[in-house]
């Protein structure tokens, strides 16, 4: 047997962002003890391993690219915005979704149907629809008009805001985040339009999130995700004045407000042109959206043990009570019998400074990247099986010649090497001794590169010996 020759992982041609982090903890010579020490938290569903919180989210998919968005392809960055209007609309300069019309009425008609089988009458939903959906005056939002917030007129308008601070009601609308600085959460609540399957939210009445501005409001940050969310609600007699911004967090998808494109007509054209003729003017309002879509981000069996058993940073519950060690051993093992080997591999690979991601798609059980999926193509398919130590045992893939070399020509075509990766555990470990993770420091592993052989590539090279 040959020995395997390491071929360097190919870089991307285009990267987009930068590494941070190989795991979502601190640690290296400039953690010292008063390093904070973060427990993500994730929820057992169907079988399913499914994180919630947009601050859990960024960590674990920034910090060692643990899981993948339930909307998106890896990173979890799915947006409802339609890319033609966001460049249309490009002189806008706001962070607020903007779709079609189309589309708006489709989260309208979900919204409906959802409330009816739920056991609404036609007049109950009827009037919150008519309610809820209704435009919102929205200044900001025309094609050739350019908001500007300086710094130098935010700060002359800080203590005029303070004084008149006490007159004005300011509604905030937060993710999971609490309450934002310097803001006041409404104190009343009302009926909310049900989200997609998910826990219902409450939200401010309508007319709370209709603000009285006598002056430019100061542009404020809340951290890396806060957005500025334009004010819905302006003096119609004084429609130079510049709009303030409320500081509002926004996790994409489900946003609370979305510009909408409506087509409006001119009253004037509409006189004197007949009604074919009409030019169609295209214009931005501001609506609420009926009907949010939220995006997770699920975790593979593998890598959610990983972040509990390995690194402690992960509390997985089912049913709001949290899931032990041992507990999430044996409940993964039934969700999926070949848990315990294709983890140890994962395991394996993780601490040798691999990112493991599913090799589904390839024929395999793993793929291995370095650094992460941004950065590099996976170098390595991988084969796991899990023997005795004379190399017997019931393997999980017995291959036939044909199917093998299928497998490897299939990783070649993708530039990547097949790896069989053999678990080798001793012949005195015993089914019982396997239920509890600690076997795991009984296992050796041992790597196989599998390449096939050309024949013309090897009479080329003694031709030239």
């Amino acid at each position: 047997m040959a020995e395997a020759v390491f071929h360097a992982p190919k870089r991307k041609r285009r990267v987009y962002e930068s590494y941070e982090s190989p795991f979502p903890i601190p640690f290296g010579p400039n953690c010292g003890p008063k390093k904070d020490f973060k427990i993500f938290h994730a929820e057992m569903i169907n079988n399913n391993v499914i994180v919630r919180n947009a601050e859990d989210i960024e960590q674990l998919y920034g910090k060692g690219y643990f899981g993948k968005g339930i909307l998106s392809r890896s990173r979890p960055n799915f947006t409802i915005s339609d890319p033609k209007l966001v460049a249309k609309w490009k002189d806008m300069k706001t962070d607020m979704p903007i779709i079609t019309s189309k589309r708006y009425q489709r989260s309208v008609e979900w919204a409906t149907k959802l409330m009816r089988r739920q056991g609404q009458d036609e007049n109950t939903v009827h009037r919150l629809l008519e309610d809820y959906t209704k435009p919102l005056e929205h200044p900001c939002v025309k094609k050739n008009v350019e908001i500007q917030v300086h710094d130098e007129l935010n700060s002359e308008m800080v203590s005029k805001m303070e004084g008149t601070g006490d007159r004005e009601n300011l509604s905030v609308m937060n993710g999971d985040s609490g309450k934002s600085e310097g803001l006041e959460d409404p104190s009343k609540q009302s009926d909310l339009l049900p989200d997609s399957g998910q826990d219902p939210r409450t939200a401010d009445d309508l007319d709370e999130h209709v603000v009285e501005v006598t002056a430019p409001l100061p542009q404020g940050h809340c951290g890396k995700q806060d957005v500025l969310l334009p004010q819905c609600g302006a003096q119609p007699e004084d429609s130079s004045r510049q709009v303030g911004l409320i500081c509002a967090r926004e996790r994409g998808p489900d946003a609370e407000y979305v510009l909408v494109e409506e087509a409006m007509c001119d009253v004037s054209e509409r006189e004197d042109a007949p009604n074919e003729e009409l030019a169609q003017k295209k214009k931005l309002i501001c609506r609420r959206n009926p009907y949010r879509i939220f995006e997770y981000l699920q975790l593979s069996l593998e890598e959610a043990f990983f972040l509990v058993y390995a690194l402690g940073c992960l509390s997985i519950y089912y049913k709001k009570e949290p899931l032990t060690i041992v507990k999430l051993w044996k409940v993964f093992t039934i969700v999926q019998p070949t848990f315990r080997t294709t983890y140890m591999a994962y395991h394996y690979f993780r601490s040798k400074g691999w990112v493991p991601k599913v090799g589904l798609k390839y024929g395999t059980d793993l793929l291995l990247y370095r650094k992460g999926p941004p950065f590099y193509h996976a170098s390595y398919s991988v084969i796991v099986e899990l023997v005795d130590d004379h190399f017997e045992g019931s393997l999980r893939r017995p291959f036939s010649w044909k199917s093998l070399a299928a497998l490897s020509r299939v990783s070649v075509n993708v530039s990547k090497e097949l790896m069989l990766c053999y678990l080798i555990k001793p012949s005195t470990m015993t089914d019982k001794e396997m239920e509890s993770p600690e076997c795991m420091k009984r296992i050796k592993v041992q790597e196989v590169i599998l390449s096939r052989w050309v024949s013309s590539r090897e009479r080329s090279d003694q031709d030239e010996l």
